[in-house]
C-alpha cells in the first residue's frame, strides 16, 4: 500500500475513512460484520490507485467536454465524461465537474459484487453514491450551505426509487461556482450524474453583473483550475427579495429542463433562506438527524 493513501476505520468503528490528496471519502455499509469487512477491504484496495489514475489523464479531464473530444481510458474518467457530455452542448463544462461523484460510484461499485449488505453509502464531500437492497431506505438531510452544518430539508429515499446519487454544489463549497446559490442539492440515478447537474444548476442561479456580487478569474485563485479565466463567485452582498427570486427562478428553469430530459430526478435550490424544489422526492422540514430511526439516517454534509 502506498504511504500516501490513508485508510482507517473512524473511532465509531462503523465507518471507513479513505483519504488521498484532495480525495476524502467516508464509507459506511450496513449488514453482517463479516460482509462489511469484506466490502471495506475491497473499497480500500480499489482506492489505492484512484488518484494516480485520475492524475494520469488530468490534462484531458480539465478540457471542455464535447462530442469528438480526446478519449479517456480509466473507468472513473469514463464515468466523468459520460456524466458531463449531456450538458456540453449548452454549457461550458469539463469532466472535472463530475469527479467527486464518479469516485464515490467507483468505490461503491467495488464493494457490491464481493459482499452482501443491506445498505451502503460512499460520501465524497457531500457527493454521495448509494446502495439500497430491496425494502431498504435512507433519510438524507440537505445542507443550507456546503460549508455550514445546518439543514434546511430532508429527503427519504426508498429502494423502489431509482435515485442512487446525491450531490450538492454552491459558491461556498469546496469547488468554484459561476453562480450565487448557497446550495443546490440534486438527486439522480448515479452520483456522477448528480454531481455534474448540481454544478450546472448552481451556475445558473445567478444575477449577472450585480454590483453586490464579487467575482474573480478562477485561474487567479487556482492556477490549474479547469475554469481558466472564467469569473467565479467570491462574495455575495445584500440582495432584495425580488433579486433572490430572480436568481432562483433562473436556476429552476435549468433544473426543470434536466428533470424533463431525464438527467436528474429532482433538485432543491437554496439562496438566502429561500428554497425552490423541482421534481419529486424532496421535502422541506426537519433534518435527517431528527429521523425516528437514526440507524437509517445519513447526514448529507
Amino acid at each position: 500500500m502506498r504511504a500516501r493513501a490513508q485508510i482507517a476505520l473512524l473511532p465509531d468503528g462503523r465507518r471507513l475513512h479513505l483519504h488521498d490528496g484532495p480525495i476524502d471519502l467516508i464509507v459506511e455499509a450496513f449488514g453482517a460484520s463479516g460482509e462489511i469487512n469484506t466490502a471495506y477491504r475491497a473499497a480500500a484496495e480499489r482506492f489505492i490507485t484512484v488518484l494516480d489514475e485520475l492524475c494520469a489523464e488530468l490534462s484531458i479531464l480539465r478540457q471542455p467536454a464535447g462530442i469528438g473530444g480526446p478519449a479517456v481510458v480509466g473507468v472513473i474518467a469514463r464515468r466523468m465524461v459520460a456524466a458531463v457530455l449531456p450538458h456540453s452542448e449548452r454549457n461550458f463544462i469539463t469532466p472535472m465537474a463530475a469527479v467527486a461523484g464518479a469516485v464515490a460510484e467507483e468505490i461503491l461499485d467495488s464493494m457490491t459484487p464481493v459482499a452482501a449488505f443491506s445498505r451502503a453509502y460512499v460520501n465524497n464531500g457531500g457527493d454521495i453514491a448509494l446502495h439500497l437492497a430491496p425494502g431498504e431506505r435512507f433519510v438524507v438531510g440537505m445542507v443550507e450551505r456546503p460549508d455550514h452544518p445546518s439543514f434546511f430539508g430532508k429527503v427519504e429515499l426508498h429502494s423502489t426509487l431509482p435515485v442512487r446519487g446525491i450531490a450538492t454544489s454552491g459558491w461556498r463549497g469546496r469547488s468554484f461556482s459561476l453562480g450565487i446559490a448557497d446550495a443546490v442539492t440534486v438527486l439522480a440515478d448515479r452520483a456522477a450524474m448528480a454531481d455534474a447537474a448540481a454544478t450546472i444548476i448552481a451556475n445558473a442561479v445567478d444575477l449577472p453583473g450585480h454590483p453586490s456580487i464579487s467575482r474573480a478569474p478562477a485561474c487567479d485563485l487556482a492556477p490549474d483550475s479547469d475554469l481558466g479565466k472564467r469569473l467565479v463567485t467570491r462574495g455575495v452582498g445584500d440582495l432584495t427579495s425580488d433579486e433572490i427570486d430572480a436568481a432562483l427562478d433562473a436556476g429552476v428553469v435549468v433544473a426543470a429542463s434536466l428533470v424533463y430530459e431525464g438527467l436528474i430526478r429532482s433538485a432543491a435550490l437554496h439562496l438566502r433562506g429561500e428554497t425552490r424544489v423541482v421534481g419529486v422526492g424532496v421535502a422541506s422540514g426537519p433534518s435527517a438527524a431528527e429521523s425516528k430511526n437514526s440507524s437509517r439516517s445519513l447526514i448529507h454534509a
